[in-house]
């Protein structure tokens, strides 16, 4: 239990340490604020740079990691030297964030896995994520269920970023699921796209997956909302919406839709139930 306060700490749940339970005790998520303000790019006093596993605020190595109301933030300003800058890293698997706000710019979350033929798995409840570029990404599988997904103004109204780039492997038939949530914005109207295929390393078997539905999407979602990514086209990407509204969402070519026959297997428990059935929702 942490109590009210800010704290100025670089936090990592290590391999063995499973079942990790980390509660604000504040009466809302805000009171409770753990900060760091490492970039990707930053240069280490003995010799390299952090890279983006080691900018994070807050990593979770090990398994069963649950965190509630409070906040993981990442205050690296990036108008001083554009990077990374990660507040969340989840590498281990069944990790539960419940009322948490993820706060940074670029990169603000990465759902990671210990390596491409592991699935790590992470669901977040009634969470609130905000960023610009790319600010949720990777390889892992999320499932985010009646959260905000809040993307930043960076005062480019002809594109103010990318909500998603997922790199889901092609052998995993689940990345992001967003469910119930909703997509809001002080940036300008059409700025925003929803997401972009990452390839790292030119990984011709990163197929990206998301799912955005039963959702509302502000009027900052550009259209179309997905673009392409270091010369892999989106459309090879597996982007899917359904049932989504508001002044951002629209049925089009350039929008895939869910076939309503199909969308009983892109629910929460599809995503997270892996080999072992595990059902963190109920």
């Amino acid at each position: 239990m942490l109590k009210p306060g800010v704290y100025r700490e670089v936090v990592r749940v290590w391999e063995d340490m499973a079942g990790v339970t980390l509660v604000g005790a504040g009466r809302s998520p805000s009171d409770v604020v753990i900060t760091y303000d490492l970039p990707a790019g930053g240069e280490k006093f003995y010799g390299g740079t952090y890279g983006s596993a080691g900018s994070p605020t807050f990593t979770t190595l090990g398994d069963d990691v649950t965190v509630r109301n409070l906040t993981l933030a990442n205050s690296y300003d990036e108008s001083v030297t554009p990077s990374q800058a990660l507040a969340v890293r989840t590498v281990g698997d069944r990790a539960i964030f419940d009322r948490t706000r993820f706060v940074a710019d670029q990169d603000t979350y990465k759902a990671d896995s210990p390596n491409r033929d592991r699935v790590s798995r992470t669901y977040l409840h009634d969470c609130y994520i905000e960023g610009d570029v790319d600010f949720i990404y990777g390889r892992g599988t999320a499932v985010f269920d009646g959260c905000e997904i809040f993307s930043s103004d960076r005062g480019t109204p002809a594109n103010n970023g990318w909500t998603t780039a997922a790199s889901t492997s092609d052998d995993n038939p689940y990345g992001f699921l967003f469910t119930h949530s909703r997509f809001t914005s002080d940036a300008a109207a059409g700025s925003v796209h929803l997401g972009r295929p990452w390839h790292p390393g030119g990984d011709v078997r990163a197929i990206a997956q998301v799912v955005i539905r039963d959702s509302w999407l502000g009027p900052q979602i550009a259209d179309p909302p997905w673009t392409d990514m270091s010369g892999f086209p989106w459309q090879q990407a597996r982007f899917f919406e359904y049932r989504n509204t508001g002044p951002g969402a629209a049925v089009s070519e350039s929008r895939p839709q869910l076939d309503p026959a199909d969308a009983a297997n892109f629910t929460r428990e599809r995503y997270l139930a892996g080999t072992d059935g595990w059902n963190p929702i109920g």
